[in-house]
């Protein structure tokens, strides 16, 4: 399995900066997880590939790509972008994004081949088979409704909270896996706005260090979704924490297991 969170957030010399503000994931090339960048990063290769687009929760640093995406595409798809999320999610796409107002309600729409886009709903312990892969989806704590993930395919599984605060199922279902590849949490605010984090259901690396003595696995931990204004405190404390198996989750790069 291979992984890569998009660029959203350049730095002068056109390189992508370390403070980005979009959450949009790849697998494979070819399953879009979050869309916050997809339409503006996206190689050739995974527009040409990604038909299935799995989201976490409705926040719009997690969907801002997909409108974008699925106009880029309009004229061209033999098929339509598969859209799977929550019930709460959908229906916030078709009142607030999808309504016109904002932009074209693509799910009555379609181009000489058909629909252009088909919602795909799931419950929270579903299992959903996307082309070679499975997510299940987990209970995690934000504000409003959110899952995060196991994802599995035929040689490696990993976990995937998406925006959380602390959290219980989670870790039952990560614990419950026989073997894990790789854990990817969130920690967006540093320990000084641990009230702001609280609020808005976040962790801290203060958190997330407690957090972390759930987890019964020893497999690598990587550090997403850090609000960009606070990326280096963030790090920083997060470096401090002393976890030999922790690190925050590289722009661009891309992750194998």
């Amino acid at each position: 399995m291979k992984l890569q969170l998009l660029p959203s957030t350049f730095e002068k010399d056109g390189s992508a900066s370390l403070k980005q503000h979009l959450a949009s994931f790849v697998i494979d090339d070819c399953v879009a997880l979050d869309a916050g960048s997809l339409a503006m990063s996206a190689t050739p290769l995974q527009r040409k590939n990604i038909r299935d687009v799995v989201l976490t929760h409705a926040h719009l640093d997690h969907i801002a790509g997909l409108p974008l995406f699925v106009d880029d595409l309009f004229a061209t798809l033999e098929s339509p972008i598969r859209v799977h999320g929550q019930q709460e999610v959908i229906e916030s796409l078709e009142n607030h994004i999808f309504n016109w107002e904002i932009y074209p309600r693509f799910s009555e729409l379609t181009n000489e081949n058909g629909s252009v886009l088909e919602y795909h709903k799931f419950s929270i312990g579903e299992t959903l088979a996307i082309k070679h892969l499975k997510f299940r989806s987990v209970s995690v704590n934000h504000k409003v409704p959110t899952v995060g993930f196991i994802i599995k395919d035929e040689a490696s599984t990993i976990a995937f909270t998406s925006d959380t605060s602390k959290m219980s199922e989670f870790w039952n279902e990560v614990n419950n896996e026989k073997s894990l590849d790789a854990i990817l949490i969130e920690c967006a605010f540093p320990n000084g706005l641990a009230n702001l984090a609280g609020i808005s259901h976040h962790l801290t690396p203060k958190a997330l260090e407690q957090e972390l003595t759930k987890l019964r696995h020893g497999c690598p931990i990587y550090v997403i979704n850090v609000k960009p204004m606070y990326r280096d405190s963030v790090a920083d404390e997060i470096s401090g924490l002393e976890i030999p198996n922790l690190s925050i989750l590289e722009v661009g790069k891309i992750y194998e297991w």
